[in-house]
């Protein structure tokens, strides 16, 4: 790979990326509105509002997974100039997102009095997170599909409409949920629970802003969806399903071990989950950049399959590479330079500072393995291989990860316990393991479909 085609690749993902990663931190800015808002009118309704989101976001994070496979399945029929294809796997992911989404739905009203009865919760505090989860999952609907119509876009190399959409539902959220909290302009005062009906109409306000630049949109008007727009199709939901439910797997593996983490180190007290928090939510700021390009690598590497440039897609892989050890290298001094003034903006406790600083070194040191594990994954995904991807982060984040992080932060077997520290040794071993694995499944692949190609032209 010459240094010119290195400069043309690095700007064709960078201008593939940076929108994604702007959608993905206003996302995050959602949140944080919705957090600040509820926490004002009171501790109970903040707590309300997290409470609920560790309960629905793993859930509908599974079901975006699965539409993460609609990126590469219409990434290579663009490439293949199959029109057909891409109309076709667009409207057969909507109908598993809607079945999915519809069944949360169902599954909720059937669980919610089960856990009315049984919760260990304050009453106050129980009765505000179920009535906000009784908001948020008429959304879920809205929520999914504007995911599968995202990765269609997206999966057709344009990101700017994620963008612009992403600012259209800050836009809308914000004085949603000051309506819905604050009982505003006659409408009822219903505390942190109102942030699930703001959650909601931003949901369907965004799938409505992507289902209008979908239908009319010049460079998309080539794809026929009143041709492909049918009743459900067996073989290929099934197909979408394979590639899918391993993506959506591996998500929450990821998401569901720093919970259980969290979990393990609240009898060793409140300073302690506080200072591993604050890292943890800096590493998951830090962790969109690497993110965003491993997205945007799916959707190259997947168009260069499909028009079957496996040298332009092997020539991709290292040139993104090669961007992500330089922005870790970027990224990982600023946190180890700035590590307890980042510190003090979540705090202002010296131990909880203390201790978070400590913990934000470490994230620094996996920030290198974190962006060659996740742009790894990416590349395979534009490969459509997804289930090497669920083997690999299991084993390297449960298996490897989290064993080591139990030995080393709760146990005296190796060194006196190191609580905290430990874990995020573990987290480091993981990444690494995962890094090193999916590198080498990548090479793997790769070889495999050179291998492919020769035998098809022999």
């Amino acid at each position: 790979m010459t240094l010119a085609k290195f400069f043309s690749d690095t700007k064709d993902l960078l201008k593939l990326a940076y929108p994604i990663l702007i959608a993905q931190l206003i996302q995050t800015l959602m949140g944080f509105a919705d957090t600040v808002m509820a926490g004002r009118v009171s501790s109970t309704d903040m707590a309300a509002v997290a409470v609920a989101s560790s309960i629905w976001l793993p859930i509908f994070i599974s079901i975006q997974g699965i539409t993460m496979a609609l990126s590469a399945i219409v990434s290579q029929a663009r490439g293949e100039k199959n029109d057909e294809k891409i109309a076709s796997s667009t409207v057969q992911c909507g109908w598993i997102t809607l079945f999915l989404s519809c069944l949360v739905i169902v599954l909720f009203y059937l669980v919610e009095p089960v856990i009315a009865e049984h919760a260990s919760l304050e009453p106050e505090l129980k009765r505000l997170m179920l009535e906000y989860l009784s908001y948020i999952v008429w959304g879920g609907p809205g929520f999914c599909l504007y995911f599968v119509l995202r990765n269609y876009v997206e999966g057709m190399g344009i990101t700017k409409p994620t963008m612009l959409i992403a600012v259209i539902g800050l836009i809308v959220n914000i004085p949603a949920n000051y309506i819905f909290i604050y009982g505003a302009f006659g409408a009822p005062e219903l505390g942190g629970a109102g942030c699930g009906i703001a959650t909601a109409i931003v949901y369907w306000a965004m799938f409505t802003g992507m289902f209008l630049y979908a239908k009319f949109s010049k460079k998309l008007s080539r794809i026929n969806f009143s041709q492909a727009f049918a009743k459900p199709n067996k073989r290929e939901i099934y197909y979408i399903l394979t590639l899918g439910v391993p993506i959506a797997l591996s998500l929450l593996f990821e998401v569901s071990l720093f919970s259980v983490v969290a979990i393990i180190l609240a009898p060793l007290g409140a300073d302690i989950v506080a200072s591993h928090q604050i890292a943890i939510n800096f590493s998951s700021l830090v962790f969109m950049v690497p993110l965003s390009i491993a997205m945007a690598v799916t959707i190259k590497v997947g168009f260069a399959v499909g028009e079957k440039q496996l040298q332009n897609a092997k020539d991709m892989c290292k040139s993104s590479m090669i961007v992500g050890f330089l922005i870790a290298i970027f990224t990982a001094t600023i946190t180890v330079v700035f590590r307890e003034p980042i510190a003090r903006i979540y705090t202002t406790e010296d131990n909880v500072i203390i201790m978070a600083a400590q913990l934000m070194f470490l994230a620094a040191m996996f920030q290198f393995s974190d962006f060659i594990q996740v742009i790894s994954a990416g590349a395979l995904r534009g490969y459509k291989d997804t289930k090497s991807i669920l083997y690999i982060t299991f084993i390297s984040y449960w298996v490897v990860g989290l064993t080591l992080g139990l030995v080393l932060g709760m146990t005296d077997i190796l060194m006196p316990k190191l609580g905290a520290a430990g874990f995020w040794i573990g987290f480091i071993s993981g990444l690494t393991t995962a890094a090193i694995l999916l590198a080498w499944r990548l090479s793997i692949v790769q070889k495999r479909a050179d291998q492919q190609m020769l035998a098809s032209r022999a």
